[in-house]
């Protein structure tokens, strides 16, 4: 089965052309697209779509709010922000109204597509620059704590990366393993640490809540 995403983007040539690079790639299907944030709440919970990738400022509604408004009633979809900020308080204000991720514009065809994935895969993508803030106002003062959790020394060093905004593959080409081995080291730290994604695997460790 493809993954199914919606695209809700103001600009109809950004709309179109991010439309035409995920339908290029078999393993996802985009059901629809929207032009602005209530269209977009109005059908997003009828079509039970696996992400949606949607823009921040928005004509009307903004993609905040968007998500605000029905993240409650689309417990199975995966919300991607797309965005031209990087450093912008709206992006880090839309992890924390419950985006699991975000893109930004100018990535290239292929970022999009392995950021797709990889939140797919239960990952959170995000630049570097969003996961230091994100650690920042979670008001670390201590580095992971592997006794605390029984992390081993190498899961530690993937949650460190993690907390860069590093891709899976990011991950795996730095530490010199397989992604597939990435893959289960987050796996096992999600376990130990309790949680269900990057966001609260930082939470936990770094803020011990």
């Amino acid at each position: 089965m493809p993954i199914t995403v919606v695209i809700v983007e103001d600009l109809e040539e950004v709309r179109t052309g991010l439309r035409q690079i995920i339908s290029a790639d078999a393993r996802f299907k985009v059901v629809a697209s929207f032009a602005d944030a209530e269209s977009a709440s109005e059908n997003l919970v009828s079509l039970l779509v696996d992400i949606v990738i949607m823009d921040i400022n928005l004509p009307g509604m903004n993609g905040i709010d968007c998500i605000k408004l029905i993240k409650g009633k689309c417990t199975g979809t995966q919300f991607m922000m797309f965005t031209v900020y990087e450093n912008n308080e709206q992006v880090f204000d839309a992890l924390k109204a419950g985006a699991m991720g975000y893109l930004l514009k100018k990535s290239s065809p292929q970022k999009i597509i392995e950021s797709l994935i990889e939140l797919h895969n239960g990952g959170s993508p995000m630049s570097a620059n969003i996961a230091r803030k994100l650690v920042s106002s979670l008001q670390i003062k201590t580095a992971p704590n592997a006794s605390s959790y029984l992390l081993s020394a190498r899961e530690n060093e993937v949650l460190e990366l993690l907390s860069e905004g590093l891709l899976y593959k990011e991950i795996s080409d730095k530490l010199g393993i397989s992604t597939a081995t990435v893959r289960q080291h987050i796996h096992n730290i999600y376990e130990k640490l309790h949680v269900q994604n990057r966001t609260e695997a930082l939470n936990k460790a770094f803020y011990n809540k």
